[in-house]
């Protein structure tokens, strides 16, 4: 069971774990050893988790989320395939936590009267300083 918060929990049926090899450098360890670990989470199927959630959930994961649903995660960050574990749990749950929380509402705001007022004095000092940058006529 990995753990989310105090009131979600993600069920162990809900996880695939497979260990493949790594790429990269590492010598002879990386070609016989599979400690890379490949976490996969049907989230589209999760019933712990709300409709909502699961849109912001897709629209973080981005490519890491399949056709089917499901958020996979690749850590090969260490040597250690129990490290590796750990780490893909941690940022699977980092995820979900993202996505639980709920964006504030943005509030359209009209400018104030004295803001426009500035705005408007700026644009005709600006346009003042260009018509001034003009050909220079000859006094004689």
């Amino acid at each position: 069971m990995l753990i989310i918060d105090e009131h979600l929990h993600i069920a162990d049926w809900e996880l695939t774990e497979q260990f493949v090899r790594s790429s990269g450098p590492g010598g002879q360890n990386v070609n016989k050893v599979s400690t890379a670990v490949e976490l996969r989470f049907e989230a589209e199927r999760s019933p712990h988790l709300t409709a909502p959630v699961k849109a912001r959930l897709k629209r973080l994961a981005g490519r890491r989320w399949t056709n089917e649903g499901a958020i996979v995660l690749q850590v090969e960050d260490t040597r250690s395939q129990a490290q590796n574990r750990e780490i893909a749990r941690e940022r699977l749950a980092e995820l979900i936590r993202a996505a639980l929380v709920v964006p504030k509402r943005r509030i359209a705001t009209k400018p104030t009267y004295g803001s426009i007022q500035r705005r408007l004095v700026a644009k005709k000092v600006r346009a003042g300083v260009k018509s001034a940058r003009g050909a220079v006529e000859d006094e004689d």
